[in-house]
């Protein structure tokens, strides 16, 4: 199964310059609990702006059209369908997880998305791709804890392909 997770601003920001252009920890602590033991695909740009340190505990995924590129302690695929066919034989979740040519190039393959929507409004020059919400059927939304780390509202939503 092919499932999206990423954080956006109200204005479908996903990064800037690389980065998350927020700090929210429940958003990090969210990613984690739903990637671990599983795998996570990213394009080349979203892995250097980790500064190449791959997630542990999780196969990670480069998507690159560089065929000399190589990185420690991850896959390099070089296609879509590459990708496609780990996915089909692997026993749990490929989650998708930036940046926005990736999720494009994935969007017609996703089963489930998992969406936190931060209620503020950042600098940014990375946006989530359109999506067609009328092929999307919510099915959870959860309201995140607001504290003195956590100073932005947000919600984790999960979507499922009708």
């Amino acid at each position: 199964m092919i499932a999206f997770l990423w954080a956006q601003d109200e204005n479908g920001i996903i990064g800037n310059q690389g980065t998350l252009p927020w700090s929210l920890p429940n958003d990090l602590n969210y990613f984690k609990k739903m990637t671990q033991e599983k795998a996570v695909v990213m394009g080349r740009k979203t892995f250097e702006g980790m500064n190449k340190r791959p997630l542990p505990n999780r196969i990670n995924i480069i998507l690159t059209t560089d065929k000399n590129y190589q990185a420690e302690g991850v896959k390099i695929m070089h296609t879509i369908d590459d990708v496609l066919t780990f996915a089909k034989h692997y026993e749990k979740d490929t989650i998708i997880t930036g940046g926005t040519a990736v999720f494009k190039s994935f969007m017609p393959f996703a089963d489930i998305l998992y969406k936190t929507i931060i209620h503020a409004e950042f600098e940014g020059d990375t946006v989530i791709p359109d999506i067609d919400w009328d092929e999307w059927k919510l099915v959870q939304s959860e309201v995140g804890l607001v504290d003195e780390r956590n100073k932005y509202p947000h919600d984790f939503e999960t979507y499922y392909k009708k």
